[in-house]
């Protein structure tokens, strides 16, 4: 999810709802209380977020979706709110552009009721330096930057967790703060909004980016991160949701099991090289 994307519930405004509601139907929009599921004679509206999400589901529409007798129209939204109120309200039918911490947040303060049908694929979180060639170069009195924001900023302390840098408190799990953290083993931090840490890269000895911002300041996260998040198990999946109840449409059963495909694993490979991956199967509880 490229909040990284920029993912803030503080945008959900009454406004901004309300310019939903109103701006982003569709033509096969089941507004009324009708219920789609297994409707297969209608297209499977899908809101996306334009790039990976929408790509991937182009791919999908123009190469695998005829044979396996989906019809698949891709909706493209440039905000992340909107997409999750136009899936609740029946304007689409589903969407995909965001991961479970995100939704859960979402949900919650929305009294929305979306759920997770199957992931998709990564945005890697990378440790990245302009000095270091390698994780075990990053010793005591060093400074590394990571993102000011909960969601990625407990990403990052688990990303340097993971790898030895520091020690957090146990089950802090994916909201961990720096506060949070029981060792920092002589380093310094810098906390700095998101989409401005690749810009401190020469001011600090190391900085922890998301994948699309490191991909904007031309770094590959696959050739120029010291280390990586790893896609098994990892939280930020992102995944293909619908409104609770839907999820046993054929359509979007049919969806997901396109999506979780060898040839769309080798698209996102193909395609992304390393800053996108396939993180395949079911959404973890």
């Amino acid at each position: 999810m490229r909040k990284n994307i920029k993912l803030t519930a503080g945008i959900a405004t009454a406004a901004a709802l309300a310019l939903g509601l109103s701006a982003c139907g569709t033509s096969s929009d089941p507004s009324s209380s009708k219920d789609t599921a297994g409707a297969a004679d209608k297209p499977l509206v899908v809101a996306a977020s334009p790039t990976p999400h929408a790509d991937i589901l182009n791919y999908v529409k123009d190469n695998l979706a005829e044979k396996a007798g989906l019809k698949l129209e891709v909706k493209e939204f440039t905000d992340y709110v909107l997409p999750n109120t136009a899936t609740q309200s029946g304007q689409v039918d589903a969407n995909f552009f965001q991961h479970k911490p995100y939704l859960d947040d979402f949900n919650q303060k929305n009294k929305t009721t979306i759920v997770p049908v199957v992931n998709v694929h990564l945005e890697p979180l990378g440790l990245y330096s302009k000095s270091l060639k390698s994780v075990k170069d990053i010793k005591a009195g060093q400074t590394i930057a990571v993102p000011n924001d909960t969601t990625n900023g407990g990403r990052a302390l688990q990303l340097l967790a993971e790898n030895g840098l520091i020690t957090i408190k146990p089950g802090v799990g994916t909201n961990a703060k720096l506060s949070d953290i029981t060792d920092k083993k002589g380093l310094e931090f810098k906390e700095l909004e998101a989409a401005t840490v690749p810009r401190a890269l020469n001011d600090v000895d190391a900085a922890v980016i998301n994948g699309n911002y490191a991909i904007e300041a031309k770094l590959s996260p696959a050739k120029d991160a010291l280390v990586l998040e790893k896609a098994e198990g990892n939280p930020y999946a992102n995944f293909l949701a619908v409104k609770e109840g839907n999820e046993k449409d054929a359509r979007v059963q049919k969806l997901a099991e396109l999506l979780n495909s060898p040839e769309v694993k080798k698209y996102i490979e193909d395609t992304y090289k390393g800053s996108v991956i396939p993180a395949f199967g079911a959404v973890a509880k």
